[in-house]
Order: C-alpha cells, then structure tokens, then sequence
C-alpha cells in the first residue's frame, strides 16, 4: 500500500529544504567571508596609511614600497606596522 502525495506539497517540502540547506551554507560561510572583508578592509587603510607616509616621508628622503603585503603589514598592525617596516628597509 503506497500513499500517494500531491505534486504541489511534494514541491513545497522541497523548496523548504532548499532554503533550509542554503541558510545552513551561508551560516557556515559568513565566518570565513567576515575574516576576509574584514582583512580586505584593514589592507585598504594600510594603503591608505603608506600613501600618507609616501607623501610625508619623500620630504625627509623616506619611501617605502607599496604592495600588497606592505599594505597588508601596516593595516594590520598599524602605525607600529609602518614603523616595522621602515626599519626593515633601512636594515636590509
């Protein structure tokens, strides 16, 4: 004996454990998508923050270079991560 479902209620189920299964995927994801916008996020002012020391410092005969990882160094950590690397050029 087999029972038989309507099409529309089989397609409701259906579409509820697609919604169920994509917030699970997003509630997962939005971790890992936090830490990179937010490390995207503290590049940028550390760009922003070597632009500023470019400008000043090319008065004093100071430059530093700008990359990704110079950008990523000095929006992590800072003014002390522009420091750091100032000094890391001038002992290198």
């Amino acid at each position: 004996m087999t029972i038989a479902i309507p099409e529309s209620v089989a397609a409701f189920v259906v579409i509820v454990v697609c919604v169920l299964l994509l917030w699970l995927l997003l509630t997962i994801l939005r971790l890992p998508l936090r830490l990179i916008f937010r490390l995207l996020l503290n590049m940028i002012s550390g760009l922003v923050l070597l632009f500023i020391f470019n400008f000043i410092g090319g008065y004093f005969g100071y430059e530093l270079g700008i990359n990704a990882i110079t950008a990523l160094v000095a929006g992590v950590l800072g003014i002390p991560g522009v420091i750091l690397l100032v000094l890391v050029q001038n002992f290198l």
